[in-house]
């Protein structure tokens, strides 16, 4: 039996059916259960994203093979630049989670707030412009771009890994967005965390 589910910024978690945890199996059930073995409930995306299990499945194969060789708190970094441009609270607030493994609270939240005065390295900021201006137009890239990231010493590699794991963060984030899927404030996040975490969103989506 798992937790009672996180308290939620929006209500219902999609208008397309479901599956009930007393009735997943397969691939659905695998899902559920991984989610009950880290968290202690199951995510309203992990439901939604289920509802086609095989193409949630690939996704989560195709981002195992872009972080494979990247660090978590770059991989954290890019995360949040690209959902903050998308203007996705989901991705947010679950990464606000799995970021506290790469870094202290405190400086968590300053990054969340706003990364260009956080005191992250030059290389980070600049990573992280490039999530985000890939995530609100990417037709508005050149190469100048991608010669910026070069510039501040990423491998070719690792500009594509950058922008893999930017690309990857949009279409997740755009999914759930555009299902209208339940926001999850996840039950370890702290309210000081999670306020920093949703005010550049604010203006866009207001809670």
């Amino acid at each position: 039996m798992g937790k009672s589910p996180p308290a939620s910024l929006t209500g219902g978690i999609t208008i397309l059916k479901t599956t009930p945890e007393s009735e997943a199996t397969g691939l659905t059930a695998e899902f559920y259960n991984d989610d009950l073995g880290s968290f202690g409930y199951v995510a309203s995306q992990t439901k939604a994203m289920a509802i086609n299990p095989e193409a949630f499945q690939a996704f989560e194969s195709m981002l195992h093979f872009i972080t494979a060789s990247m660090d978590l708190r770059r991989y954290e970094l890019i995360t949040l630049a690209a959902a903050q441009a998308i203007g996705s609270p989901h991705c947010r607030l679950a990464h606000g989670v799995k970021a506290l493994k790469a870094f202290p609270e405190d400086e968590l939240g300053a990054v969340a707030r706003d990364f260009h005065t956080a005191g992250l390295e030059p290389a980070e900021v600049a990573m992280m412009e490039y999530a985000e201006k890939l995530s609100r137009d990417a037709t508005a890239m050149t190469d100048a771009d991608t010669l910026e990231l070069r510039n501040h010493g990423f491998t070719d590699r690792e500009i594509m890994d950058i922008t893999l794991a930017a690309t990857a963060r949009n279409f997740l984030s755009r999914t759930l967005l555009a299902l209208a899927v339940d926001v999850d404030v996840p039950p370890t996040l702290s309210p000081k965390l999670k306020d920093a975490l949703l005010a550049p969103l604010s203006a866009r989506h207001p809670m």
